[in-house]
C-alpha cells in the first residue's frame, strides 16, 4: 500500500500518518521530520532549509525530489509507505509518478480537510518531542503530562515556526502550491477526502474507512 497524505500544516496529518503506518506496518516518511533533523544536526541541507522553514516557506522541488528518491530506495519502503509532506507541488507529483513506476495501481491519496482558522487556533497548543519526533496537541491529543513525551520522557517544546504569522504564511503556501496537487490526483480518480475535524480516534476511523 502506497499512501500520499495531503493536508495543511497543523491539520493533524503527521499524527494520523504515524498511526496509519503502525496499523499497516509500513514506514511513515515525513519530509518535515527529515528536514527538521537536518536543521538540528547542522548539515548542509539543514543550513539551506533553516531560514526557509523559519519563515514558513517551502524548500525547492529539486531538493525534495532528491530526498524522497533516496528514501524510497531503502528496503523498508519496498512493501509500501506513507508520504507525509510530499508531494507539495504538481511538479513533485509528476516526478513521483516516475519514481513509483508500475506500482501506481497501489497508490492512494488522502486529503485531510481542516479550515484555516481552526488550524491557526490549534497551533498554539501543539507540542513535539525533539528526541523521538512524537507530536502532541494539548487539547485533542495530549500527553500524560503537559511537558513530557509519553514515549521517551523528553521535555516537549513548541516548534519555532508554530506561531500565527509563520503559520499563515505556511497556509498561504499550501493553498497556492499544494492544493493543485489534490486536483492533480482527483483527475486521476485517486483522491479520497477525509474530514479532519474532531477527536483523533474519530478522524483515524474515517481515514481507515476511506482506504477500504
Amino acid at each position: 500500500m502506497q499512501i500520499i497524505f495531503i493536508g495543511p500544516p497543523g491539520s493533524g496529518k503527521g499524527t494520523q500518518a504515524k498511526r496509519l503506518a503502525d496499523s499497516h506496518a509500513i514506514p511513515h516518511i515525513s519530509t518535515g521530520d527529515m528536514l527538521r533533523e537536518a536543521v538540528a544536526e547542522g548539515t548542509e541541507l539543514g543550513r539551506q532549509a533553516a531560514p526557509i522553514m523559519a519563515s514558513g516557506g517551502l524548500v525547492s522541488d529539486d531538493l525534495m525530489i532528491g530526498i524522497i528518491k533516496d528514501r524510497l530506495a531503502k528496503p523498508d519502503a519496498q512493501k509500501g509507505f506513507i508520504l507525509d509532506g510530499f508531494p507539495r507541488t504538481v511538479i513533485q507529483a509528476e516526478k513521483l509518478d516516475n519514481l513509483v513506476g508500475n506500482a501506481k495501481e497501489n497508490l492512494r491519496v488522502l486529503q485531510l480537510l481542516v479550515p484555516d482558522e481552526v488550524i491557526v487556533r490549534r497551533v498554539a497548543l501543539r507540542r513535539s518531542c525533539s528526541n523521538c519526533g512524537a507530536v502532541y496537541h494539548l487539547e485533542n491529543n495530549p500527553p500524560a503530562s503537559d511537558s513530557v513525551c509519553d514515549r521517551c520522557g523528553t521535555e516537549l517544546t513548541a516548534r519555532p515556526d508554530d506561531n500565527e504569522e509563520a503559520m499563515r504564511k505556511r497556509l498561504e503556501a499550501f493553498h497556492r502550491q499544494t492544493l493543485p496537487v489534490a486536483t492533480f490526483y482527483k483527475a486521476k480518480s485517486l483522491l479520497r477526502e477525509v474530514d479532519g475535524m474532531g477527536p483523533v480516534d474519530e478522524v483515524f476511523e474515517r481515514i481507515e474507512k476511506s482506504l477500504q
